[in-house]
């Protein structure tokens, strides 16, 4: 079965860059509201950004953010079984605090921490803390990444590292205790082929994104097939996480006036900056993060993510459609409005899901 998670809205305006969105701002209440709900219904996991800073514009997309690892440690401690995902800004943390702070967590919640490694691609995030992301950062990020998550993989397991590198030196860097498992997952989000590389000899999975509508699906199964053939390669299990966007209603035609309205309230301030900060890697190629989000303004929309419009009877049928591509380990879920979405997929959506119900899968089976 495909597993479910959510992508905790710990930044303001959620993933809509839109003055005409449900203006949220997170607070802790907030997000432990959608992931207590979603472990409710059986979500499998959660997964928190980090953001350091938002767009210009007036929806003030993501100006208002928390910070990842005390969401998730507050999140360990009012939850009993969904996995938890903090995101680390690599460039700011040292990886043997990094592996201690996530060692701590797992204390709290034991087997259900993980940790999303991130390279940065916002300049003015790192800038405006005396941190630039040069041309060598750009050229260079996945190496970087790579001797950071050896050297926590190497506290978690052993309690010591004394890996040398050309980033990193660790002098008898001593980690206790340490996690129960002896490891902690880890996620990336490695679109372009570096990153996918990376995350396949590194990672657990691969959280990967596409543009469009449902009936432009072709991209998001390419990506998967991509992070399944980078795993091949290295002989490993690194499976996709899909992210995509649920707007549901009763009805289609209620579901569509809603993205209308969205539609209406696009940010184009905020489009421009996200484009003009992204434009900054000079090495990026076609399918990277940095690519698509500077490809956004040219067909300006709140989010250039793949969404689900449709009735509840649609966007299950859509996301059964989803979770029958090959290699694919989950989907990551994000709505429009979060309250109202988890409740509309839990009590709508997933029961009308064959993939999230056996019960119903046997029946289709059966009539078939």
């Amino acid at each position: 079965m495909t597993q479910i998670g959510v992508f905790v809205p710990v930044g303001s305006r959620g993933w809509l860059i839109s003055t005409t969105g449900p203006k949220t701002y997170p607070t802790f209440d907030f997000n432990k509201a959608i992931v207590q709900r979603a472990e409710h219904f059986g979500f499998d996991f959660a997964l928190s950004m980090i953001k350091l800073r938002g767009y210009n514009g007036p929806s003030e997309y993501w100006v208002h953010n928390m910070e990842s690892f005390t969401v998730i440690s507050g999140l360990a401690a009012v939850t009993k079984k969904i996995k938890l995902f903090a995101s680390c800004a690599m460039l700011t943390l040292n990886p043997a605090y990094t592996a201690r702070m996530a060692a701590t967590m797992d204390s709290i919640a034991p087997g259900r921490i993980g940790v999303n490694m991130v390279t940065g691609w916002q300049p003015k995030e790192y800038q405006q803390m005396g941190l630039e992301l040069t041309p060598e950062h750009f050229a260079r990020r996945y190496d970087y990444a790579s001797e950071y998550v050896q050297i926590m993989q190497e506290l978690w397991q052993d309690g010591v590292s004394n890996f040398k590198g050309d980033f990193f030196t660790m002098d008898d860097c001593k980690l206790s205790p340490r996690p129960a498992a002896g490891r902690i997952p880890i996620v990336g989000a490695g679109q372009s082929e570096k990153g996918m590389e990376f995350v396949a000899k590194y990672g657990d999975y691969n959280f990967v994104g596409a543009g469009g509508d449902m009936n432009e699906t072709g991209q998001s199964k390419e990506m998967v097939a991509k992070v399944n053939a980078a795993a091949e390669k290295h002989g490993r299990d690194t499976g996709a996480f899909l992210l995509l966007m649920v707007i549901a209603d009763r009805t289609e035609e209620l579901a569509f006036q809603k993205w209308e309205h969205y539609k209406s309230g696009t940010d184009i301030e905020a489009l421009e900056w996200q484009a003009s900060q992204a434009s900054a890697d000079k090495v990026s190629k076609e399918g990277s993060t940095a690519a698509n989000l500077v490809r956004g303004i040219q067909n300006p929309q709140p989010t250039g993510m793949l969404k689900l419009i449709g009735s509840y009877e649609q966007v299950a049928a859509m996301l059964d459609e989803i979770a029958s591509t090959p290699g694919l380990k989950g989907i990551m879920l994000t709505f429009d409005d979060f309250i109202i979405g988890i409740e509309q997929f839990g009590q709508y959506i997933q029961p009308l899901m064959k993939t999230r119900n056996p019960d119903l899968a046997k029946t289709a089976f059966a009539a078939e």
